[in-house]
């Protein structure tokens, strides 16, 4: 399906008197002006910027609830108490799960992890679960990256003689749940500068809190030495990688190439990747395929994988989840097609503000990614959900401007239960309330995003000469990594590039190979994926946006465009 028009705004030339500001790389103007584009104003800022400082404040007893988090998880420990850990399904769950289990073991405590099952049981704590925890001898549930909305849970767990301690990174509601602490930087009470901390950052900083207390049995352990699963978890759930998040996942990248666990080596292997792990290697290869075993399975053959000490066990896993994930891949093509047909059959003549698709077929680990691509095919929030038992459990993904979970709150009387952030949501709600949610949150939507312009905005930090596109350039580029959500890679602008081969490449053709070049000048491979139907279109002069790369094929690199868009010269 061919994308959305795009809107290209070249954000506008630094000012030349500021350029003093930036002396030290007086001679680099293009890279004062990516400097200047991330606000980052004096040469102080730049260098901490490049760098990847961290900020100073970054005690984790500054998080409202780490005092008593910290004293009760160490009680615990001291009186040999059974411990659970109870995640998410995802990545960053996994990954928060298996830090805390992993520091945890190294206190000697006996720990049990817990992460319910997504299509039976759903996102967040289940009285069931509890129960069931409680039988098996547990007397404290540490929960990550869920949690802050669980009231009657929490009053559930008391009755059974449970300890909660609540750790999410979620949207905080009105009141928050009783219980021993509660940690969430978004708590209006809560002091910590960096308020999007991932599940899995707030469970490192659990670790620097309890490490800071006590030292434990197991000798050689740090909190550093859960980064790599920091970087693993914060990148996979789209957390802001700017401030403490970027200092932690760069810490992390040079973990997870310079000594990767078992697990990660063997599904770098399963996904075929070679190279330099980076945020994209994260983002597109690593994250979804440990997605994958929570979406057509149970999470915990991911927290088994990246736990695995031994590498065989770990290779007979990866393969596993790599066949699951190319099962996920089919089965999300099948529902995004399905859910587009509902959405726009639902809308009629109408272009909506916000799209909704229902159907009893469609698979709950898929909704979230079927809603995802709706999103980002017609850059409008959707709503993708599945009918079963007289319940609907849906997810949200939304664009700039407008708050999902927000949103949902506004709705939360319709509602069972509901959790997220600003670009992404889960909820559950009865049935025969499902047409009041798509008006209700139909009218929100025409409120806020009526007088916006809802075409994708391509914000390109420079236009630059081909003659600019060089080593030097491409070893700069570095110093924005790791990119991704809130750190954005650097996009340019070149006008009147000469087209000298195309053709379309991959599964459907669906990806646009070009080779470019400016008179008397070598020609540039380009990439554009999911371009693959504009090639034919385009004359012999375009005008293209893209990030500059060094991309690695079979061991050797050359620089190439990361097309994002691609035009007949103006």
């Amino acid at each position: 399906m061919a994308m959305i028009e795009k809107r290209w705004e070249v954000k506008p030339a630094m000012p030349e008197a500021a350029r003093g500001r930036l002396a030290r790389w007086q001679d680099e103007p293009l890279l004062q002006q990516l400097f200047w584009n991330r606000e980052l104003r004096s040469e102080p800022q730049a260098l901490a910027f490049v760098r990847r400082e961290m900020p100073p404040e970054t005690d984790p007893f500054q998080l409202a609830g780490m005092d008593a988090a910290a004293e009760r998880v160490l009680a615990a420990l001291d009186e040999r108490e059974r411990i659970a850990v109870y995640g998410d399904y995802d990545v960053d769950g996994v990954t928060a799960t298996l830090l805390l289990l992993e520091l945890l073991q190294a206190f000697g405590g006996d720990v049990v992890p817990y992460i319910p099952q997504r299509n039976d049981e759903g996102y967040g704590l289940h009285n069931a679960a509890l129960e069931a925890l409680a039988a098996e001898g547990v007397r404290l549930v540490i929960t990550v990256d869920c949690g802050v909305r669980a009231l009657e849970q929490a009053e559930h767990a008391r009755g059974l003689g449970l300890d909660l301690v609540i750790s999410d990174h979620h949207h905080v509601g009105d009141l928050l749940p009783s219980a021993v602490a509660v940690i969430d930087p978004k708590r209006a009470d809560c002091s910590y500068p960096e308020q999007m901390l991932s599940g899995v950052g707030i469970a490192y900083k659990i670790a620097a809190g309890l490490l800071a207390r006590r030292t434990p049995a197991q000798s050689g352990v740090s909190a550093r030495g859960f980064l790599d699963l920091v970087a693993l978890g914060t990148v996979a759930d789209l957390v802001p990688l700017c401030g403490e998040n970027r200092g932690l996942v760069h810490a992390g990248l040079e973990m997870l190439n310079a000594a990767p666990r078992p697990g990660v080596r063997a599904l770098l292997q399963a996904a075929r990747s070679n190279g330099r792990v980076t945020a994209r290697t994260i983002g597109f290869q690593l994250g979804p395929r440990l997605n994958a075993a929570g979406r057509l399975g149970s999470a915990m053959d991911a927290l088994r994988l990246l736990g695995a000490t031994d590498l065989e066990e770990a290779n007979q896993l990866a393969r596993e989840l790599e066949l699951r994930n190319r099962e996920r891949q089919a089965l999300t093509r099948e529902v995004s097609e399905r859910a587009l047909q509902l959405a726009l059959e639902q809308a009629g003549e109408d272009d909506p503000f916000i799209l909704f698709a229902e159907h009893e077929d469609f698979h709950t680990g898929l909704v979230g990614l079927a809603a995802a691509r709706l999103c980002e095919q017609r850059n409008r929030p959707a709503v993708v959900a599945r009918r079963k038992d007289g319940l609907i459990t849906g997810s949200a993904r939304s664009v700039a401007g407008f708050h999902i979970a927000e949103a949902l709150h506004q709705c939360a009387d319709l509602l069972d239960r509901q959790g997220g952030h600003a670009a992404a949501a889960g909820f559950t709600l009865p049935q025969q309330n499902w047409p009041l949610l798509v008006g209700r949150l139909g009218e929100i939507a025409r409120e806020q995003l009526s007088e916006k312009d809802l075409r994708p905005t391509l914000s390109i930090d420079a236009q630059v000469r081909p003659d600019q596109l060089t080593e030097r350039l491409a070893e700069q580029l570095d110093y924005f990594e790791p990119a991704g959500y809130g750190n954005l890679t650097p996009l340019f602008l070149w006008c009147g590039a000469q087209v000298v081969e195309r053709r379309a490449v991959g599964k459907g053709n669906a990806h646009l190979k070009l080779k470019v070049r400016a008179e008397n000048r070598e020609p540039l491979d380009a990439i554009g994926f999911w371009l693959g139907d504009v090639g034919d279109k385009l004359p012999e002069k375009v005008d293209l946006v893209f990030a500059f790369e060094e991309n690695e094929w079979q061991g050797r690199q050359h620089r190439q465009l990361n097309l994002k868009d691609v035009c007949a010269a103006a």
